[in-house]
């Protein structure tokens, strides 16, 4: 279902001791979706989060909220009415939860009887119900940040901002977080933007991505469409494909494509689509589509098909990152119960195999330069 546009950026350029370090030409959120901005440190990520926050001034371009031009002091300060902003640290005052929560409403003048019930609510909401009169300075970090965010969406924000929100939290604090931040986004339908670094916390949360690099956009899309379809080898790596390989159509029949990989010793794989034979191309395997069996299954539809060592184990979350030698790098991930029941360890000889359909080409001139 399409969504009406909430938020628009124009030509938007900010600059930084003389220097451009934002260029976004075009960009446009909409009313209830939540935006990701993906890109390593330096990428521009927050400098956006901001400039589209009206907290950073921009030195070219033009904001429109709601189809309306962000120009005058009383425009932008309307906006700032209407949206919120949470901080990697939280930025909480030296009163009790319960004040810091109900700070922002006070501010706009909410009578202190409508003011109780509201931050009770999203106390309770966001887990902190029993720290209501405990001092801010004696929260935990993830206590700290349950509490910025209430202070938050107890003012009901047209849209929220979140800059790393999570980056400073334990692996347990975050990963519940993440998870209980994402049924509130859905069930109030906020507009939310999130900047982070971390392409599995963009996964989670997000309806669409923007990956950043040197503070341009290069790619933005669908989460699948971004994840599976990456337009180039950063965007490529940064979204977890982590099986890139050069290689070179050999040839291409009915949408089937055979490709033989450099400096490769392997058979060749195979692809859907269409490609030109002796075109240059990056073959990208995401490693969730990767399996892994002791032989090879005749039976199976599954074209690509190859025998392999194990090179080293990797624990990732919840799963483990197989790297295996099939004449070609290639990693897979696995579940902790598929470790143990093929007995994954350096040197164990398995088969790697993934669909056709699971390849991803990247065809794009001056290739060799990216690599």
């Amino acid at each position: 279902m399409s969504r009406e546009s909430l938020l628009q950026a124009r030509g938007l350029r900010v600059h930084r001791g003389g220097a451009l370090v934002l260029d976004v030409p075009a960009l446009d959120l909409r009313a209830g979706e939540v935006l990701a901005l993906m890109g390593p440190n330096g990428a521009g990520k927050s400098t956006l989060l901001l400039t589209l926050a009206g907290l950073l001034p921009h030195s070219a371009g033009e904001l429109r909220f709601q189809d309306g031009k962000l120009d005058s002091r009383t425009e932008r300060n309307d906006f700032r009415r209407r949206m919120t902003m949470v901080f990697q640290d939280p930025l909480l005052f030296d009163v009790t939860v319960a004040e810091n929560i109900a700070s922002g409403l006070k501010l706009r003048g909410v009578p202190a009887a409508e003011r109780h019930p509201q931050v009770v609510t999203w106390a309770r909401r966001l887990g902190i119900g029993d720290l209501l009169n405990r001092s801010a300075l004696h929260l935990s970090g993830g206590e700290a940040q349950r509490t910025a965010l209430a202070r938050a969406f107890v003012l009901r924000p047209e849209i929220l901002f979140l800059d790393e929100p999570f980056s400073s939290l334990d692996a347990q604090a975050r990963e519940e977080l993440i998870g209980e931040l994402g049924h509130i986004l859905a069930e109030t339908g906020t507009t939310a933007v999130i900047s982070t670094h971390d392409q599995g916390k963009a996964v989670r949360l997000a309806h669409r991505l923007a990956v950043m690099q040197e503070g341009r956009i290069i790619q933005m899309g669908g989460l699948r469409e971004v994840m599976n379809h990456p337009e180039s080898p950063f965007v490529a790596a940064y979204v977890g494909m982590e099986t890139l390989l050069k290689g070179q159509v050999v040839t291409c029949e009915g949408g089937l494509i055979a490709l033989r990989l450099r400096g490769s010793r392997a058979p060749e794989i195979q692809a859907l689509g269409e490609a030109q034979p002796g075109q240059t191309v990056l073959v990208g395997v995401r490693p969730e589509h990767v399996a892994l069996s002791l032989q090879t299954d005749n039976s199976s539809s599954v074209r690509n098909a190859f025998p392999g060592a194990v090179t080293k184990v990797i624990p990732r979350g919840p799963f483990f990152k197989v790297e295996l030698d099939c004449g070609f790098h290639l990693a897979a991930y696995v579940t902790a119960q598929s470790l143990s029941e093929l007995d994954l360890q350096p040197g164990r000889q398995v088969v790697a195999s993934f669909k056709a359909t699971s390849v991803h080409l990247i065809r794009k001139e001056g290739l060799d330069s990216q690599l």
